[in-house]
């Protein structure tokens, strides 16, 4: 069986699970998250924690196990504490404004970009160059950074561009005569 899968997920104070069949459903604080599991998998649950188990012994079944586990640890985590990303804005002129369900970007185009935020992530930009996503899912909260970031991903000659806050960029040198 997976490493991963061995280790049951306890279960915060205030977070709620409804098992059926293959669908699994975690309430918490922040909302609700919901997945069906695979067929290989035996999720069950004995009030405070959830234990994942491969239904047979197959290379398949075990990776299953440890996938879902991880998974279910991640729902978890995001209706009881949520998730966050922060994104930084390098360049002159560049600047980003929260307007209710949409995120306007001025990133040197010759056009404004408007973004619409997808439900159950918010975005708030505390400043003009910082963009702060949170969520109760890390999925839909990474993607939406990810999608944001591709608008202008960081150049590597000056280092202009949409980058994570904790991103190292590595700077090339200029071309010398």
């Amino acid at each position: 069986m997976s490493r991963v899968a061995k280790r049951p997920v306890p279960l915060q104070k205030g977070v709620e699970i409804d098992l059926k069949g293959r669908d699994l459903t975690i309430k918490g604080p922040k909302g609700a998250l919901s997945l069906v599991c695979n067929t290989e998998v035996e999720v069950s649950s004995d009030g405070a924690a959830i234990s994942v188990r491969a239904r047979s012994g197959s290379r398949f079944s075990r990776a299953m196990a440890g996938t879902t586990r991880a998974l279910i640890n991640n729902m978890v985590k995001g209706v009881s504490a949520g998730f966050e990303r922060k994104l930084e804005l390098v360049g002159v002129g560049y600047r980003a404004q929260a307007q209710g369900r949409r995120l306007n970007l001025t990133l040197g185009f010759s056009h404004p970009i408007a973004y619409d935020i997808p439900e159950g992530v918010t975005v708030e930009t505390p400043s003009q160059t910082e963009i702060v996503i949170k969520g109760s899912d890390k999925q839909s909260v990474g993607q939406v950074a990810a999608e944001l970031r591709a608008f202008r991903p960081p150049e590597p000659y000056k280092g202009k561009g949409v980058r994570y806050a904790n991103e190292r960029i590595v700077l090339k040198e200029a071309k010398k005569k």
